[in-house]
């Protein structure tokens, strides 16, 4: 069985997250959604809320699981016994830090890391732009899955 996860703060998840995942189901057998707490990163939602947004809109896909989890990423791919991440790329400054890890994360633990370039028409959309907008009172739908709702 092919396993990966895809690991993130998520906070929001947005489209492109979502346009990942749903990629990455085409290649893998089963997609486990891990959301990284770091205490270091100021959040807009706290974990649980992050935990249940994602959850109830994957409940209908049982290849998708989502997780929490602290401490490092390729740690928590062997606990998940997962032989791939993948992860998104909007720009070269992703392709260039995403590159670094990869190489890590390999030598650390023979765990593969696949880039999934995001569709054009999604690159500007981030989770950081996302909370800057609901920070102003914007509505971010345009830029959510279709089914996240934020108002759990």
């Amino acid at each position: 069985m092919k396993r990966a996860i895809f690991p993130g703060t998520f906070d929001p998840f947005t489209i492109g997250h979502f346009s990942v995942v749903q990629r990455a189901l085409t290649f893998m057998d089963e997609v486990v959604i891990g959301i990284g707490i770091n205490e270091s990163k100021r959040t807009w939602f706290p974990t649980s809320k992050r935990l249940a947004m994602i959850s109830k809109l994957y409940a209908g896909e049982p290849r998708i699981k989502v997780k929490s989890y602290t401490g490092l990423t390729v740690d928590f791919a062997k606990e998940e016994q997962a032989g791939f991440i993948i992860r998104g790329i909007r720009t070269v400054h992703d392709f260039e830090y995403e590159e670094t890890i990869a190489d890590i994360n390999r030598k650390l633990a023979g765990i593969e890391t696949i880039l999934l370039f995001t569709e054009p028409e999604l690159t500007s959309v981030s989770s950081t732009i996302v909370r800057e907008l609901l920070q102003f009172g914007k509505d971010v739908t345009p830029f959510l899955p279709e089914g996240l709702d934020i108002n759990l």
